[in-house]
């Protein structure tokens, strides 16, 4: 084992949620709560278990100090609040999993908690001015929201790959047919490729469809040592390897190639912690707030050659039965988007072989990412395996 490696030593304990809605009629504290009693009572600890809490936000969370306190944990030996947004998701996972590897805690709970449709939206009703030093170069321009940011992104993406709107469509299609499988997920009904291109511009290249679901919920998970992990009532999950990297920011990130993220970077770190490499991944859990970014991972995290994921995509590799199963949950397209988090959940869910008609046979490693680094400039991404 490489030196300062986390590798196997924490263990995903319990996964929870609450229902993913349109308007939650409750606080963020309050989904906060809910999800992670439900990830406790999912591998039979208690509040009492837990002295460590993590999560991450881009400005709408409730922090640690608070959840700790509200939830009764008096003296948490570990708190993390970790800014940066979706692209951060991952990181709240390996930031858990460091604390219990380093006897920094026993139990931590991690979570994302948000309404994302009926209080903060994303560049819309609910933001607060802009902070970050970027914004002073966008904001005169108009460039105020993530599909637009994105956009770019998208459009850099296109043109050097030769993709097509088809191409992204055939990404929406793959993840409804997964969602359709998902009792949690938003958006169950079908949709076709005339559907797709049918559907409203919302900042060209990117449709209606090509865009995340604004969505009120909480996923949490409980993160404890792998040892302890296997007394409970769950199948173990490992956790494997976490890496995090730097990003475009779009703005002042000196990265002149839009259609590579950082991704490409990081990777080899990811696979070095986990002791895996790309053709072992059984299953991706690939951040999806823009369908390009699904096409731009598959490259970047070496799951298919480069400029090949449009083709790798039509050919159904990425499908339920396919030889490599993307967002089996449907993602944040179609299931919902609770920031990156839910992806984590997901993959837990197909290690343990519970989930469902949407189960990919003989799943044992799962890669998990957060998003790919723009705008944020930052990125994260963990490995999860079945415990033998």
């Amino acid at each position: 084992m490489a030196k300062g490696t986390l590798r196997d030593q924490a263990a995903v304990a319990g996964v929870g949620w609450t229902p993913y809605s349109k308007n939650s009629g409750v606080s963020t504290l309050t989904l906060a709560q809910r999800a992670i009693k439900a990830a406790l009572d999912d591998c039979g600890l208690t509040l009492a278990d837990v002295d460590g809490l993590a999560t991450h936000s881009v400005g709408d969370a409730v922090p640690a100090a608070v959840v700790a306190h509200s939830l009764g944990v008096s003296d948490p030996r570990f708190l993390v609040d970790l800014v940066g947004g979706g692209s951060m998701s991952a990181a709240t996972v390996g930031a858990a999993a460091m604390a219990v590897a380093t006897g920094q805690a026993d139990v931590v709970v991690c979570w994302r908690a948000l309404n994302a449709r009926s209080e903060f939206r994303m560049g819309g009703t609910g933001r607060a001015a802009p902070t970050l030093v970027e914004f002073q170069y966008q904001v005169p321009y108009g460039l105020l929201t993530p599909p637009q940011q994105y956009a770019i992104v998208a459009r850099s993406y296109l043109e050097r790959a030769g993709a097509t709107a088809e191409d992204l469509g055939r990404v929406a299609i793959t993840q409804r047919e997964h969602a359709a499988k998902n009792p949690r997920a938003m958006m169950r009904e079908p949709l076709t490729m005339d559907a797709y291109l049918a559907s409203r511009w919302i900042a060209e290249p990117l449709r209606l469809f090509d865009c995340c679901l604004e969505t009120d919920a909480a996923v949490a998970l409980v993160v404890a040592n792998a040892e302890r992990a296997r007394d409970l009532r769950r199948q173990t999950v490992l956790i494997s390897g976490a890496a995090t990297g730097g990003g475009h920011s779009l703005y002042s990130g000196g990265r002149t190639d839009l259609s590579v993220s950082a991704v490409r970077e990081m990777a080899p770190r990811l696979y070095t912690a986990a002791g895996v490499g790309p053709e072992e991944v059984d299953v991706a859990e690939l951040y999806d707030a823009f369908t390009p970014l699904v096409l731009m991972q598959l490259e970047d995290y070496g799951l298919c050659p480069t400029s090949e994921a449009a083709a790798f995509v039509a050919s159904g590799a990425t499908r339920l039965d396919g030889t490599l199963p993307v967002n089996t949950h449907g993602g944040h397209l179609s299931e919902g988007y609770v920031h990156g988090l839910n992806h984590v959940v997901e993959a837990v869910l197909q290690l343990r072989g519970s989930a469902g008609e949407r189960q990919v046979s003989d799943a044992e490693v799962a890669l998990c990412s957060g998003q790919p680094g723009y705008v944020s400039g930052v990125t994260s991404a963990v490995l999860l395996r079945r415990d033998p």
